[in-house]
């Protein structure tokens, strides 16, 4: 379900952005302002109206006047009152990884860590400093998968992150194959190939056999209470299937190498815009191909 609108908290990564301009100050980069960033961002093909799923790189972008608000500011502005901009957010206390714990971590986590809440667990800065600007930003929705969270501001904002299942949440019915639905886009701003999170719907979707499943357990809220429960999913931390860190480079490399998408700088940062429909099925044909079993 919706989370619904989420004021900004204001708190959140104050050292992360201390640190990023200290290391901005240190640097010989021009001064990249918003005016600069929108112009840059028309440049490559976002225009009004667009769905966009972002994936950044501030420190790529240079020294931004008035600091990582305004990488979203300007997306926002350019995407206009019927755009939508979405983020892959996940959860940054996820006990994803806790069977692997030692049994003290395991009996702290299964007896106190507080339930995810779409409206106030923190976004996960490993996926950009910006996940937790764009997931308390005024109008926010935020889906309710802890695992494969996302937020989203904007006109399609609410219906890309609502009902987002707990099972196979990259699958069917995520953001992810909402996106695709409505012939959003994916914004690699700085970012590398690598953080390409529609891949896991192409995995989803790709027809081979011995995709690896995992299982694992979540605190969520149900009627108010904490409840731990079972989610299954392909194995998105690298195990669906062989050599996932050598496709998740190459595929987008080949897509783009194919003449689909744009690529062009933002600020100082290498960027590609592509669509996510047409990635999408060129992933799927790209793993089939590769994976593809004879009988």
């Amino acid at each position: 379900m919706s989370s619904g609108n989420m004021a900004a908290s204001g708190g959140g990564f104050n050292k992360s952005f201390s640190d990023w301009r200290v290391k901005m100050e240190r640097s010989e980069l021009p001064p990249i302002t918003k005016s600069r960033l929108m112009a840059d961002l028309k440049n490559l093909g976002v225009v009004s109206g667009d769905t966009i799923m972002l994936h950044a790189s501030v420190k790529a972008i240079g020294w931004i006047v008035g600091g990582p608000d305004v990488v979203i500011q300007a997306l926002l502005d350019v995407l206009g009152e019927e755009g939508t901009l979405m983020m892959y957010v996940g959860w940054e206390d996820s006990p994803y990884n806790l069977a692997e714990w030692s049994k003290e971590w395991q009996k702290a986590y299964l007896e106190e860590c507080p339930a995810f809440n779409p409206a106030t667990s923190r976004a996960h800065r490993k996926w950009s400093i910006l996940t937790e600007y764009l997931r308390t930003w005024p109008g926010a929705h935020r889906s309710s998968n802890p695992e494969a969270s996302c937020a989203a501001v904007g006109a399609k904002a609410k219906w890309l992150t609502e009902d987002h299942p707990l099972q196979y949440g990259y699958g069917p019915g995520s953001p992810l194959a909402k996106l695709c639905e409505a012939d959003g886009k994916v914004l690699l701003l700085g970012a590398p190939f690598s953080s390409t999170t529609l891949l896991h719907y192409a995995e989803h979707l790709t027809r081979i056999p011995n995709k690896l499943v995992v299982h694992y357990r979540m605190p969520i809220l149900q009627d108010g209470k904490r409840v731990w429960v079972d989610v299954e999913e392909f194995d998105t931390c690298g195990d669906v299937l062989p050599d996932v860190a050598e496709y998740f480079e190459a595929i987008p490399r080949e897509f783009l190498a194919s003449g689909k998408g744009r690529s062009g700088k933002i600020g100082e940062a290498q960027s590609y815009l592509f669509d996510a429909a047409e990635f999408v099925n060129f992933a799927v044909q790209w793993l089939e191909k590769k994976y593809a079993r004879s009988d």
